[in-house]
C-alpha cells in the first residue's frame, strides 16, 4: 500500500476528539439514556460471542488461571489473571502493557470480618491502535526500512513481507474484550451488592471511552445472568452519563480547564529524551547492524518497539507479534521504565500540575464516600453533580472510565504513590524497585483501580468502617492516615487524609 493512501485510510479512521452527542447529560430524562444505551448495547453485540467465552473460562478456567499459555489455540487474556503470554516482553511496555494481575505485597482478597458495603472502579479504556499521529509516524518508518534495506538477516526476515495495516485511536476487538472480562471479575468479586443492584456507570466522552464502559457493563450483566443468587431482573442496560471532552467544559474524568498544565512545558518528554540518549544507542547499533541502509535514530527504535504491543493487541488473542521478539529482555524493560518517565514527570508526581488535573475526581470520590454533596472548585461540573440523576449518593457500586494519563493525574491527587521517590532519568528501576510505581502497574490498557469501603468488627466486636484501594489487584497502602497491616485506613481518617485535593490542588496556578 502507497504511504499516501495508507495516510488516507488512517484520516478515515479519525473521528473528532468527543463522542457524537445529541444531548448534554443534564437535559435526558432517565428514560432517553435507557434507550440510547440500549442501542449501544445492541451495537456492540458482535462481541457477546467473545463475552460467552469468558464467562466460561471465569467459571471453569480458575485451575489454569495463573499459568502462562503460548499455545496459538487459546487467548492470552484471562478473567482474573489478565495477560498471561510471554510476561517477561509483555508486562514491561508500559502503559501498552494488557491489564494483567499486578502482585500484591497485601494479600488483596477481601479480609475476613469484613463485608464490602461501597466498591468503585475507576477503568482505562481497553487496548487500542495506535493514535493517528504514531499510526502515520509507524507507517513512514515500515516505508523507509522496505526502501532502504537490501538484504534482512534471519530474524528480521519476515520485515521484508510485513504489510502495516493498523487503524488508529479506536479499540481493538482484544481490547473490547478486556473490558468484558473487567466488567465480569467486577461483578464477581463484589457478587453480593452485584446481585442485588445495577452499577451507576460514567465515561469521558471520546468514542473508545464511551465503547469500553458499553463493554464492561456487557460483561457485568452477563457476569449477573449466570449467578442463580442474583436478583431479577435489574436495569440492563445500564445507561451511562457521558462527560464531554471539549474545551470549556468541566469534565473530571478528562479534565481539559487548566491553562497552565496545557499551554506548559511537556516534562515527561523532557525526562524520556534523557532516558532514550542512555539506553537506546546501544540498541540503534545492534539493530543497525542487522538492517544496513535505513540507519535507525533512536526514536526510530522507540517506535520500532511501540510496534510490538500495538500488533499483539490488534490480534483477537493477543499472540505476540514478531517484532516482540526483535528485542531482548533486558531491553524490555528500558522501554518500559522510559515510559514509566512519561507518565511520572508528565502526568503525575513528577509533574507540578499534574496531580492537580486529579483533584475534582477526588472529591467526588470523597462525596460519594461520605454520601455528602461535592465540595470542589476545580474541574467538576456543578450542574451534573448537583443532579440526583447525573450524580446520586446514595449508590454502591460506581464505574467511571478514562485515559491513562488522567488517571495517573487522579492516583496523584489521591497520594497512593508518595512513597516513591522522583523516577531517575539515567538508571533504571523495576516498578518493584518504584515503591510499586511503573506505567505497566499503573495504567496499562484497561488498567483498573478499586476503592473498596468496609465495614469490620474491631476488637470490641463494633462495626467500624475501613477504606482500601487496589490499583490493578495490588493493595496500595495508604498515605498518612495510620493504615494497618492490611493497607486500610478508617473512613474518617483517610478523608482527612487528603487534604491536597479537599484544598483544590494547585487549581490557582491554571490561570497564573
Amino acid at each position: 500500500m502507497a504511504l499516501s493512501n495508507f495516510r488516507d485510510r488512517v484520516t478515515s479512521f479519525v473521528n473528532p476528539r468527543q463522542f457524537d452527542y445529541t444531548a448534554l447529560p443534564e437535559n435526558t430524562s432517565h428514560e432517553e439514556r435507557r434507550r440510547r444505551a440500549t442501542k449501544w448495547a445492541d451495537r456492540s453485540k458482535s462481541i457477546i460471542w467473545l463475552t460467552g467465552a469468558a464467562l466460561i473460562l471465569a467459571i471453569f478456567g480458575t485451575l489454569a488461571v495463573n499459568f502462562t499459555r503460548t499455545s496459538k489455540e487459546h487467548s492470552c487474556d484471562y478473567v482474573r489473571s489478565g495477560f498471561q503470554c510471554e510476561t517477561a516482553i509483555s508486562h514491561s511496555w508500559g502503559q501498552y502493557s494488557p491489564f494483567y494481575s499486578v502482585p500484591s505485597e497485601i494479600p488483596n482478597e477481601i479480609p475476613k470480618g469484613c463485608e464490602v458495603t461501597f466498591a468503585q472502579v475507576l477503568s482505562r479504556h481497553g487496548a487500542r491502535d495506535p493514535t493517528a499521529g504514531k499510526s502515520l509516524a509507524y507507517a513512514d518508518l515500515i516505508n523507509r526500512i522496505h526502501k532502504s534495506v537490501t538484504s534482512y538477516e534471519k530474524h528480521y526476515a519476515f520485515i521484508k513481507d510485513y504489510k502495516y495495516t493498523l487503524g488508529a485511536d479506536e479499540l481493538t476487538v482484544f481490547g473490547q474484550q478486556q473490558l468484558v472480562n473487567s466488567g465480569i471479575k467486577f461483578y464477581k468479586r463484589y457478587d453480593k451488592l452485584a446481585r442485588e443492584i445495577s452499577p451507576f456507570v460514567r465515561t469521558a466522552g471520546q468514542k473508545r471511552v464511551v465503547d469500553s464502559a458499553v463493554n464492561w457493563t456487557q460483561g457485568f450483566h452477563q457476569a449477573r445472568l449466570a449467578d442463580r443468587k442474583a436478583k431479577s431482573p435489574d436495569a440492563y442496560p445500564y445507561a451511562p452519563i457521558i462527560l464531554p471532552e471539549e474545551e470549556g467544559f468541566n469534565n473530571t474524568l478528562s479534565p481539559m480547564t487548566c491553562r497552565a498544565f496545557k499551554e506548559g512545558p511537556d516534562t515527561g518528554d523532557a525526562a524520556q529524551a534523557t532516558w532514550v540518549a542512555t539506553f537506546a544507542p546501544p540498541i540503534a547499533e545492534r539493530v543497525n547492524q542487522h538492517l544496513v541502509g535505513p540507519n535507525l535514530s533512536n526514536s526510530d527504535i522507540i517506535h520500532l518497539m511501540d510496534i510490538c504491543p500495538f500488533e499483539t493487541v490488534a490480534n483477537v488473542d493477543g499472540h505476540l507479534s514478531p517484532f516482540c521478539h526483535l528485542f531482548q529482555e533486558d531491553e524490555w524493560n528500558s522501554f518500559d521504565y522510559y515510559q514509566s518517565l512519561g507518565k511520572w514527570y508528565g502526568y503525575t508526581n513528577g509533574s507540578p500540575l499534574g496531580p492537580t488535573q486529579g483533584v475534582g475526581l477526588v472529591n467526588e470520590l470523597i462525596a460519594r464516600l461520605t454520601g455528602q454533596p461535592v465540595v470542589d472548585g476545580t474541574s467538576t461540573n456543578s450542574t451534573l453533580d448537583n443532579s440526583k440523576e447525573s450524580f446520586p449518593l446514595d449508590g454502591v457500586l460506581y464505574a467511571d472510565f478514562s485515559h491513562d494519563n488522567d488517571m495517573s493525574g487522579v492516583f496523584g491527587a489521591l497520594g497512593l504513590y508518595n512513597s516513591t521517590e522522583p523516577l531517575s532519568k539515567t538508571t533504571k528501576a523495576s516498578p518493584r524497585q518504584s515503591g510499586g510505581y511503573g506505567a505497566s502497574w499503573a495504567v496499562p490498557f484497561a488498567a483498573r483501580m478499586y476503592v473498596e469501603k468496609l465495614q469490620c468488627k474491631d476488637n470490641s466486636g463494633e462495626d467500624e468502617e475501613f477504606v482500601r484501594v487496589l490499583v490493578n489487584d495490588r493493595v496500595i497502602p495508604l498515605q498518612n492516615c495510620d493504615a494497618d497491616a492490611l493497607g486500610r485506613c478508617t473512613l474518617s481518617k483517610y478523608v482527612d487524609s487528603l487534604s491536597f485535593a479537599r484544598q483544590g490542588g494547585h487549581w490557582d496556578q491554571c490561570y497564573e
